[in-house]
Order: structure tokens, then sequence, then C-alpha cells
């Protein structure tokens, strides 16, 4: 049996080396561009049926929540970002040809492995926020009296400031 050292290897238009040299680990901060393909269906002049493929990048950036199965061909990584105050996860297979490419931008130091705490955090956090919000809207039931026993200002005449009345003596 004879073996090559070349039979290993796979081709691929993916940078294999690139991305296992990465090490992307829980609680960096990354950015992921994908390649988006859109297909759209429509009937031309002829009445048969075309799809035409568009093709988009989309860039998705977060915090990586975690890693699985390392830098082995099935490598995985959790990626979670906040949206218009929704919270979103995506799970990015490491050597996707989908994806175009990856880039660190910031690394944290982090004690643990995985990262899923932060999603209870996060929704803890929302939470409170509008619990306060909807505080500062309510009226407790002080005020609310205070409210019904004053007499509107249109009603009560007024005098200006500096003048006295007839009937009244300074001394």
């Amino acid at each position: 049996m004879i073996e090559c050292a070349d039979m290993q290897k796979v081709i691929t238009h993916i940078n294999v080396e690139g991305r296992a040299k990465l090490g992307i680990r829980a609680g960096d901060t990354v950015r992921v561009v994908q390649n988006i393909v859109e297909l759209k269906k429509s009937r031309g002049t002829d009445k048969k049926e075309k799809t035409i493929k568009n093709t988009r990048k989309q860039v998705f950036e977060g915090l990586v929540l975690s890693t699985k199965h390392g830098k082995e061909a099935g490598g995985m990584f959790t990626v979670r970002a906040t949206l218009s105050g929704i919270g979103v996860e995506k799970t990015f297979p490491l050597y996707s040809p989908v994806i175009d490419s990856i880039e660190i931008v910031k690394r944290s130091k982090v004690r643990r492995a995985k990262l899923y705490f932060i999603r209870e955090k996060a929704a803890k956090a929302v939470r409170r926020q509008l619990r306060n919000a909807r505080m500062l809207h309510m009226k407790s039931d002080e005020t609310i009296a205070s409210d019904e026993l004053e007499v509107p200002t249109s009603e009560v005449p007024t005098q200006p400031v500096g003048t006295e009345s007839v009937g009244e003596v300074v001394v």
C-alpha cells in the first residue's frame, strides 16, 4: 500500500488554514460576511417560468457564545447579536462555503467555555428597562387625589404682584 501526503488534501475554494488559525473562541466579537443567494421566479413573455439568481453579501456582527468541535471539519460557532432590540443567534459552520469572510473585531477574556447565560442576562435587562419605562408613566394614589382637588387656574381670580386691594390696611 502506497501512502501519499497529498491524498489527504481536499480541494476547496475556502482558506481552511486561515480559518483554523483564527482561533475563534467564546467571548470574541466577530463580523461574519455571508453570501446570500436570492431566487426570484417570474414568467416572461413566452409564459415560461424563469428563475433569476441574485447574490448579495450580508454582515452579521455579534458575540461568540460557543464553539463546538474546534478546528475539525464539522466545527461550528454560535454568534449572538441584538438587532432592533431583539436578540438574534446564528450558528455558522466554520468551513462553510457560504461564509465569505470572518473577522475578529474584539477579543474578550471570559471564564466560561459556553456563554449561554448571556441570553437570560439580556432578557432580564430588557425586562428591567420595560418595567422602569412603565413606572415613569404610572401615577401614585396621592398624585391622582391631589390632581382632582386642585382647582384649575382659569377659575381663580389673580391679582398682579405689588398691588393692594382697597379694603386692606398695610402697616
